[in-house]
């Protein structure tokens, strides 16, 4: 008999006396903003990405405006991008005075698809920002292969670290500039915070510069170079308050020494699922390659044969909270929101609007275990059954 367990929630960070052990070894360093371990962390990262260069802010919202930014994106240019996401994904072309222009999806990867893109182009299309939704990264090759050159393709990754392209090669080190959530659900957290991978010296170092209010020179080399604090304060643009801090590079850098084990449990709770509910009659779908070792398996997202759906997916959500299994939802289009009509008609997106109601997303995290994935499923069962 499976116990009922302590709350289970959807995505819950994997800390322990390592992270405590980092943070207070910088906690008592003094210094505790961007400095030494933010550098350390980046060229980490860069490696584990395969990406030339990486830098680090705030959050993935603002690792997305700034890849945005960088490229030229402005007023009147169109970013294109697929509805079934996080807000962030559109926001960041809407703070740019961008429009976003929604495609539709496919019903089995859940994620963008050259057609659906070839779709919605027109002679404003500047970027378009691809979702690795769930985990699963996308064929880039097919869609480049359908795009203008003056189209920039923007690497919405905040889902995909860990994951990898059918090559093997780690999404991240395409030549995009991809964009990382640390945020404390992810695979890999440092309670909040982003990257952006790329190969673009000149960007990377523009980047650098605004997250930073675009001063020329950040406040770490203020001061271990203290000749170069005549230049600190020269500035030539608008720039953002977006930084990292060392706080947070000392977790991600205890995080990425970690990631392997942390994968390897994701795998287990990912594979209890899959076996614990591939019984036909539960009409249970899970998103395409969830089984794949490319999936980065950040979500386990499974779509509602028509009978549960018609008894009430949320109904259902409601059920399993009930039982302590953090049960939710990724996500509500976004086409249909007010915010991003604008005044104009929402554009149909037929398989975004039949699969969205249909899905439902089970907690999976490196801190679960594999009798929790076996509660959450017994129940799902039995619920699926009544």
């Amino acid at each position: 008999m499976i116990s009922r367990p302590a709350y289970i929630p959807f995505g819950r960070p994997n800390f322990g006396d390592e992270e405590i052990e980092a943070v207070t070894r910088v906690i008592r360093s003094g210094w505790i903003g961007m400095g030494p371990e933010t550098i350390a962390f980046e060229q980490e990262f860069s490696s584990a990405v395969e990406a030339p260069f990486v830098v680090t802010v705030n959050s993935c919202t603002s690792a997305l405006f700034l890849a945005l930014l960088v490229q030229g994106v402005g007023k009147g240019d169109e970013v294109i991008c697929p509805s079934l996401t996080w807000c962030s994904t559109a926001n960041a072309a809407v703070y740019l005075g961008a429009r976003p222009v929604f495609c539709d999806i496919d019903p089995k990867t859940l994620c963008m698809t050259p057609a659906s893109v070839q779709k919605v182009l027109t002679k404003r299309t500047k970027a378009v920002m691809v979702v690795h939704f769930g985990g699963r990264a996308v064929d880039l090759e097919s869609l480049r292969s359908v795009l203008p050159r003056r189209v920039v393709i923007v690497e919405d990754a905040a889902h995909a670290f860990g994951a990898r392209f059918r090559n093997g090669r780690p999404v991240g080190s395409s030549g995009n500039l991809t964009c990382f959530s640390f945020y404390a659900n992810k695979n890999l957290s440092t309670g909040d915070g982003g990257a952006v991978a790329l190969a673009d010296a000149a960007m990377a170092d523009r980047i650098r510069s605004l997250r930073q209010h675009a001063l020329p020179i950040d406040a770490w080399k203020r001061f271990t170079q203290p000749q170069s604090m005549m230049l600190s304060n020269q500035l030539s643009e608008l720039g953002y308050k977006m930084n990292y801090t060392d706080l947070q590079a000392s977790l991600g850098r205890v995080q990425l020494a970690r990631f392997a084990k942390m994968q390897r449990q994701r795998e287990r709770v990912a594979d209890t699922y899959a076996r614990e509910l591939k019984s036909p009659a539960l009409q249970v779908t899970w998103q395409a390659d969830f089984s794949s070792p490319y999936h980065a398996k950040h979500l386990a997202v499974v779509r509602l044969g028509s009978a549960a759906v018609r008894r009430g997916r949320d109904a259902l959500i409601l059920a399993l909270r009930a039982k302590n299994i953090g049960a939710t939802v990724h996500y509500a289009p976004l086409h249909t929101m007010p915010l991003y009509l604008a005044g104009r008609p929402s554009r149909p997106l037929p398989v975004t609007e039949a699969v969205a109601p249909t899905l439902l997303t089970l907690p999976i995290s490196a801190s679960m275990t594999v009798a929790n994935a076996r509660y959450v499923s017994k129940q799902l069962r039995a619920l699926l059954k009544s």
